[in-house]
């Protein structure tokens, strides 16, 4: 372990937990991440592996049978699993910001029922707001939900569901326009369903289809897909937190703790490359000496490693300040992009000091370099990020007068 991203403070049981995870990623996951990417496979053995460790339920609180750890413990956790397959970390992501909005916005029954099973990794959770013609503009939603006794009848398309086939949870943003007279801003006449359903592909239940897997350039292994809702019925009782009308807010507020989490992803990836970088360095020879030797190969070192160094710096501190109990939008927001950014870069610069070798298949830089651009535009893009900034900036420093 070297120098870098290196966090001061933790406790021995901090230190102990992200012993045993490193432990686990150098032995179970970077020595068969490569093979399985290539093949889109998914890491079943791995999972299983995470399971028996308890990483599922890192944040659920130990009264549900999880380790009550902090949003810190779990990001640092996040940041080892990216360093060794990216795709890990997201399969742990989506489940943990459902059963973070179950904690926080749940009623009493979901979180008896919920959180005991998602500690142990029985149920795994997904989440959605997209939809296949609106990105990153959540308002636009039309998926809609419309009371009918004793349950909601649900209908729309969803897009970009992590999980989306081995779940058996999934929570999602829907439109209901109960009790909501005309001219309600929309993000006020939105709500959050939790639907079970059976893991697969196809018709998963009545009503609800999971039609496959999108091919994507990387991000392998872990599956992404659509989700089709046409008449499904959800009971009453599983609208979170029990009362319509709050889904946005539920949902930015996983969505917050998600962008520490896409940081901490962005910072693993980021070490590994450089890790990967200054071996490859020391090991290659030009001009009669390892090409480490040349002042220009120092000087991608010397940036690659501030950059490593900075982004895992912003996302300590704004899982920090969402531990204290503070509003941490502004850190998370500045976490995800500079360590979203960062992380392209210094893949890049790694790419470049693999020379011709790095374009091969054979090289582990090859899968991280496709890696990389999905964390510029999961849990918002770049430009999302900045415009949150931006607002929260003007509301802190807005002049007098």
């Amino acid at each position: 372990m070297g120098r870098l991203a290196q966090t001061d403070g933790l406790t021995d049981v901090q230190q102990e937990i992200l012993a045993t995870v490193r432990d686990f990623v150098d032995k179970e996951i970077i020595p068969v991440a490569t093979e399985l990417e290539h093949r889109d496979e998914y890491p079943t053995r791995i999972v299983e592996g995470l399971k028996e460790l308890g990483v599922f339920g890192l944040m659920v609180p130990e009264e549900y049978g999880g380790l009550g750890e902090s949003l810190l413990t779990y990001a640092l956790c996040v940041e080892e699993i990216a360093r060794g397959w990216m795709s890990v970390s997201g399969i742990i992501n989506t489940h943990f910001i459902v059963a973070y909005m179950i904690k926080q916005h749940g009623t009493q029954e979901q979180k008896d029922y919920f959180l005991p099973k998602m500690a142990a990794g029985d149920i795994r959770g997904a989440f959605s707001m997209s939809e296949p013609g609106l990105g990153s503009d959540v308002s636009a939603i039309t998926s809609k939900g419309v009371r009918d006794g004793d349950s909601y009848v649900l209908n729309g398309q969803k897009m970009w569901l992590t999980n989306g086939g081995t779940s058996t949870l999934v929570a999602v943003l829907c439109r209901t326009d109960e009790g909501h007279p005309e001219g309600t801003a929309p993000h006020k006449s939105m709500t959050t369903f939790l639907i079970e359903k059976e893991p697969g592909f196809g018709e998963v239940k009545p009503g609800l289809t999971i039609p496959g897997k999108i091919d994507k350039m990387g991000y392998k292994g872990v599956d992404t897909t659509e989700l089709i809702m046409d008449g499904l019925r959800v009971p009453a009782d599983r609208v979170l937190g029990g009362v319509t009308g709050r889904g946005f807010y539920q949902m930015m507020d996983g969505v917050e703790v998600g962008r520490v989490n896409v940081a901490a992803r962005g910072c693993g990836v980021a070490q590994r490359a450089f890790e990967l970088g200054a071996a490859y360095a020391q090991q290659r020879h030009t001009f009669g000496k390892p090409i480490a030797q040349h002042q220009a190969i120092q000087f991608k070192l010397a940036e690659m490693g501030t950059k490593v160094e900075a982004a895992h710096a912003m996302m300590v501190n704004a899982a920090r300040k969402k531990d204290s109990g503070r509003r941490n939008d502004l850190e998370a927001g500045m976490a995800k992009y500079l360590a979203s950014e960062y992380c392209k870069e210094v893949v890049e610069d790694a790419f470049r000091i693999h020379g011709g070798y790095g374009f091969s298949k054979e090289y582990e830089i090859e899968r991280l370099y496709r890696e990389a651009p999905m964390l510029l535009i999961g849990e918002g893009t770049a430009e999302i990020q900045k415009m949150i900034i931006g607002r929260r900036l003007l509301e802190e420093y807005r002049i007098q007068g």
